[in-house]
């Protein structure tokens, strides 16, 4: 007999959506340390960006002391949250760069672990229609 989990609690939403808020808060101050603290400290974490592979904790963290820091241009459109039962979830969002007409795309799923919600996985791209010069 199968069980499905409960989706969408709406307390399991409203924790996953304060931890992404601070999340991007976070990405927009670049305050690495509180990056690196919501990626899962593991081998296992994979974050796939716009032109780089990332796998594992330790390779996310160094990335972002090299990469240019997100502009505090950046808006998220379409923002939803998901959860199923109280320890998963998956956040996707839509984004402008706030400077340029390129719009981007992000996914993170979320777990949570000893009692913290952090990143597991993550993918972000760029919706290649809205770059300059693109047919």
């Amino acid at each position: 007999m199968s069980t499905k989990p409960a989706i969408n609690l709406p307390e399991v939403v409203a924790a996953v959506r304060a931890a992404f808020d601070d999340y991007e808060r976070a990405l927009l101050a670049n305050e690495l340390t509180t990056l690196d603290d919501y990626f899962w400290d593991s081998a296992h974490t994979v974050r796939f960006g716009v032109a780089e592979n990332l796998y594992g904790a330790t390779d996310i963290a160094a990335y972002r002391r090299t990469c240019t820091p997100v502009g505090p241009g950046r808006r998220l459109e379409q923002t939803v949250v998901s959860t199923f039962g109280e320890d998963f979830a998956t956040v996707s969002t839509e984004f402008r760069d706030g400077v340029t007409t390129r719009r981007g795309r992000q996914m993170q799923t979320w777990a949570r672990l000893d009692g913290r919600w952090q990143v597991v996985a993550a993918h972000v791209s760029i919706d290649l229609s809205t770059l300059e010069g693109t047919p």
